[in-house]
């Protein structure tokens, strides 16, 4: 399946840009050959090619898969960005893949980069979500400050994971199902020792990610990995 990403109002699609360059040119669709759209609405547009022009592609909607890949549950990931932006991309791409609601760029004491490029990783996202099959488009908050984040997280279950030497859960074995989740995800040099005590005084439960030191971007798959781990265990063949 080759999934294009678009705009409509449900009845007609349009793709633009690199999409309708890559429908036509790359892939030679025709009037009249159909195509699936999606448009980060959660749902599937199977379409026919009504109209072809220099930039654009205009296909009319012949019938919609509602909660087209959704997920079985709601995890917003809060990761300081990494000094290198390719970590930092891969992560989105592959957290997407997986499975995640949303994403917050956290700018917290020990960040190495505040400055990042929105438009480019809001590509990344689309791309990843239709590689995945999914209707949704994770949402990609604005960076955040530390403080300000944990104060207005509002998750049924809310992590933050550390290297500390104190008590923590793997987060693997903290998860309940069927409650959304907000895991936080240091950078290089980790938390500082106030963001975590901060944290935890708002309701954040410390957890580990195993005995491994990881980088930034490893951490953040590891834990998108355990909460798509944990609700795959649920699911019925």
């Amino acid at each position: 399946m080759q999934l294009f990403w678009g705009d409509g109002n449900g009845s007609q699609m349009i793709l633009q840009g690199d999409e309708a360059r890559h429908c036509t040119k790359v892939l030679r669709k025709q009037i009249g050959d159909t195509i699936e759209v999606i448009n980060g609405s959660g749902n599937l547009f199977k379409c026919a090619i009504v109209g072809i022009t220099k930039r654009e592609v205009l296909a009319q909607v012949t019938a919609q898969v509602p909660h087209f890949g959704q997920l079985p549950y709601t995890l917003h990931l809060a990761v300081a960005p990494t000094k290198n932006t390719d970590r930092f991309e891969w992560l989105l791409e592959k957290a997407t893949e997986m499975g995640i609601t949303s994403i917050t760029p956290l700018l917290t004491a020990h960040v190495e980069r505040t400055r990042l490029r929105e438009e480019r990783l809001q590509r990344i996202l689309i791309a990843a979500a239709k590689q995945s099959y999914k209707g949704t488009i994770p949402e990609l908050r604005p960076a955040t400050t530390f403080k300000a984040f944990v104060e207005a997280a509002n998750s049924d279950q809310k992590f933050i994971s550390h290297c500390y030497d104190s008590p923590r859960k793997a987060l693997s074995t903290a998860l309940i199902q069927h409650k959304s989740v907000t895991i936080c995800i240091g950078p290089e040099s980790d938390f500082s020792p106030d963001e975590v005590d901060l944290a935890t005084a708002k309701g954040f439960a410390p957890v580990h990610l195993g005995n491994s030191r990881l980088r930034t971007e490893t951490a953040g798959i590891v834990a998108v990995a355990a909460v798509y781990s944990f609700y795959a265990a649920f699911k019925t063949p």
